[in-house]
This record gives structure tokens, C-alpha cells and sequence, in this order.
């Protein structure tokens, strides 16, 4: 069996690697191979006249990036990568590469954004943007730990659906035999209609789908959702949940990843202080009206300038509370005293939204009185009503993106390095 090329160390007796012909040089009569894996690089040196014609031969055929088998002994040498080189008993070209490669893996030669994801295969063998995945991998398991480590369930909603979730435009209609359907913008009905089955506290990762006509970098027309909704609780309870969560996650990268960071020349990795921030939404417009001398009134949506500026003087996680029921879903809690306002909550980075989230509103005359107010039809959500009517628990939840939370932890320039095949309004491929 190979070891993991990270695992190999000079007091191994002999050692079998896998992997990828990462760079070769030839110095006449040494050569050096270096031999990549997801774990790391590994000098393979070759002194011609000491190995086996076999291992010469077969030598003659390998590339940059074709598939290799070595088995050899290890030792120490100082100026090799992780202070160890193995020698060679036995050299298997497994699949040789083809010349020349779309895209250098060695990153010498530097590629824009687009060819890199044309050859996403080839890019994602870079140990930078391994190293990205990685960390994506272990940032998914500490949510699901967290999660259920709190008595969560996990479930999965359809990804096909007959009505929108927030009602509005941005859908992908599909044909679905003879009925209209869509894909899911987000599995907040769903969700919802699990409180009224009595599972409590629920949670979905999962993907969501936004027809937003959008050239940016961070928007996707597929994204990955890290969903909770939770029964008894209000909006504050689950504010508090988001940001305990976020702040494991944080540490748990830290802990785990710090071979990963050190790949992306990241070398502090602070962790976010609790509680985060609550901005009123009015506090909040005050301050990107102030900061950036554009007058935004009550009842407008924050765009991405204000986002900025408020962003720029918090300096950290926040929240923005207190929002103006006109311009949240129907679904959101409206406050008794001032019903102009509801119980939503947005969480920001400084850069980004990166979660929105609400206290949900239970009572069946209220939500239809809600979906009326936002100019919808009851009657195309009488799926999703008739929970209501037979004992809808009062509860709350949030929606938290996981390509925004990845990029702003890494301080990625784009998205779509966030994902391993994005989708946007031009890419359908690979």
C-alpha cells in the first residue's frame, strides 16, 4: 500500500508513493523528479548511473504531470523539500501527460481567472488551490459537528419545486413533464413546514438557485446553502446560534488546517470575537450615508457601496437588525409595537453579506395576510399554508452562504475560486 507523501520520513525502511510528476530536472548525470500528492511534494533523486536500466527507461517516457508509482528508500538531505529525497528501486509510469499543458500547474506562468476554470482539473492540482478545497472540506464537517453536537437533524429538501420561495423573477424554470417547474431558490418553505412535523431543530447544506443577472465576484447563479431552522426559538436565539457557529468554524480550520494556510501564504488567522455587532438597520444607512455622502432612505435596500462603507467603519462580523418589513419577505416577523419593522437580521463581513435570517411569522392569518401584502397569491402556496393551520410551533432560522464564508476566511479575490465548477451567467461548463 502507497503512504501519503506527507507521511513519508528518512526512518522508513522502504516506501511506495502515487502521485504526479509535480517538476523534473535533469542535471546530466542526476536527475531530480519531484512527485506531488494532496498531501505534498516529495524529492525523488536519480542518479543515473546507480539505478537499474529499468528505471532509466521507463524514465525516458515521463512528463510534467504524468501518473508515477516509485518505490525506494528514504533519506535525509536538508535542502529538499521537507528535508527528505527518496531513491528509487522501481519507477511505474501509470498514465503519461500529454505536451504542452493548458494551464502550468507549477503556477511559473501565471493564468487569468477564466483559463483556469476552463482547465479546472488541471488548476485544482495546484497545492494553493488544493489547499482551498481542503479547507472547504473541513469547514462543511465543523458545521454538520456543531450542528449535531446541538441536537440537529438533518434533512433534504426538493430541489424542484412549483412555486417560488420568495415569489419575484429570479427563477430557472424547467420543463417537468406537463407541469411548470423551477428550481429551488432556497429550501426555506421546506424548512419551515419541518417545525410543524415537530423536528425542532433542522439544518440543510445544499445547493440554491438565483437567476440574478449578475457579472460580479461574489455572486453564483448555483450556490451551496448551510441552512437551520429551529422551533421555539426567535430571532435572537438564532443570531446567537450563527455567530457560535461561525466562530468554531474559525477555530477548527485554525486547528486543522495550518498546512493548508500556509499554502495560501496566510499567516495569521484570527478568530472573530462574540457576540458580533447588532446594527439597527436606520443606524446602519445613517452610516453609509454619512461615509459615502449618498443620501439612502429608510426603506431602501443596502447596496454594495453602502455594504462597503458600513463594513469599512464596523471593521468586523456584524449584524444588521431591525429591518424594514416592507423590504424582507412575507415570512419574516413583523414587531407588535412597530410592525413597520420585523424581527430579520442580515450578517455581514466587512466585505460581504455573507447570512440573512429571520424570527418567522406562525400564525396562519398573518402569513396570508403577508404573502397578500407582497403582491402574491395565496392560493399558489397552499402547500406551504396548510402546515399553518394545525399547530405551527413559533421558530426561526437562517440561511448562511457557503462559498461567501469560505472566501471571506481566505480573503479570496473571487467566488468562483470558492467552488470547484462555478456556475454564473456565462459558464455552463465543465
Amino acid at each position: 500500500m502507497h503512504s501519503p507523501i506527507k507521511e513519508v520520513n528518512p526512518q522508513s525502511e522502504s516506501v511506495e508513493i502515487v502521485g504526479w510528476v509535480h517538476e523534473i530536472r535533469d542535471l546530466g548525470g542526476l536527475l531530480f523528479c519531484l512527485v506531488r500528492d494532496r498531501t505534498g511534494i516529495l524529492q525523488v533523486t536519480i542518479p543515473k548511473k546507480k539505478v537499474s536500466p529499468i528505471v532509466q527507461e521507463v524514465m525516458k517516457g515521463v512528463t510534467r504531470e504524468s501518473v508515477v508509482r516509485i518505490r525506494g528508500t528514504v533519506k535525509a538531505i536538508e535542502k529538499a523539500p521537507g528535508g527528505r529525497e527518496l531513491i528509487p528501486d522501481n519507477v511505474e509510469l501509470l498514465n503519461s501527460c500529454e505536451t504542452p499543458l493548458p494551464l502550468d500547474v507549477v503556477e511559473k506562468v501565471s493564468a487569468d481567472l477564466d483559463t483556469r476554470l476552463d482547465a479546472r482539473f488541471l488548476d485544482i492540482r495546484k497545492p494553493r488551490v488544493t489547499s482551498i478545497f481542503l479547507i472547504r472540506s473541513a469547514m462543511m464537517d465543523a458545521v454538520q459537528v456543531y450542528l449535531f453536537s446541538r441536537g440537529f437533524i438533518h434533512c433534504t429538501t426538493p430541489k424542484i419545486v412549483a412555486a417560488a420561495t420568495e415569489g419575484g423573477t429570479e427563477l430557472f424554470p424547467i420543463a417537468y413533464f406537463e407541469k411548470e417547474a423551477f428550481l429551488n431558490q432556497s429550501p426555506q418553505l421546506y424548512k419551515q413546514m419541518m417545525m410543524a412535523a415537530g423536528m425542532e431543530k433542522v439544518f440543510e447544506i445544499g445547493p440554491i438557485f438565483r437567476a440574478e443577472e449578475h457579472n460580479t465576484t461574489k455572486h453564483l447563479n448555483e450556490a451551496t446553502s448551510i441552512d437551520v431552522e429551529v422551533s421555539f426559538a426567535d430571532h435572537r436565539d438564532v443570531m446567537a446560534l450563527l455567530e457560535s457557529l461561525i466562530v468554531h468554524v474559525y477555530g477548527q480550520i485554525r486547528e486543522q488546517c495550518s498546512d493548508q494556510l500556509a499554502a495560501l501564504n496566510i499567516e495569521e488567522f484570527p478568530i472573530p470575537r462574540i457576540p458580533f455587532p447588532r446594527i439597527p438597520y436606520e443606524e446602519a444607512i445613517g452610516i453609509a450615508t454619512a461615509k459615502t455622502n449618498e443620501k439612502i432612505s429608510f426603506g431602501d435596500d443596502i447596496g454594495t457601496t453602502a455594504e462597503k462603507a458600513i463594513g469599512d467603519e464596523i471593521g468586523e462580523h456584524y449584524f444588521i437588525v431591525d429591518w424594514p418589513t416592507a423590504i424582507k419577505p412575507y415570512y419574516a416577523m413583523p414587531y407588535e409595537d412597530q410592525p413597520h419593522l420585523c424581527r430579520a437580521f442580515d450578517l455581514m463581513h466587512p466585505r460581504m453579506e455573507l447570512a440573512s435570517g429571520a424570527q418567522r411569522v406562525h400564525q396562519y392569518a398573518l402569513l396570508v395576510e403577508q404573502i397578500r401584502a407582497k403582491g402574491l397569491a395565496p392560493e399558489g402556496f397552499e402547500f406551504y399554508l396548510n402546515p399553518f393551520r394545525y399547530g405551527m410551533p413559533p421558530h426561526a432560522g437562517w440561511g448562511l452562504g457557503a462559498e461567501r464564508l469560505l472566501m471571506t476566511m481566505l480573503g479570496l479575490n473571487n467566488i468562483r475560486e470558492a467552488v470547484l465548477f462555478p456556475r454564473d451567467r456565462h459558464r455552463l461548463v465543465p
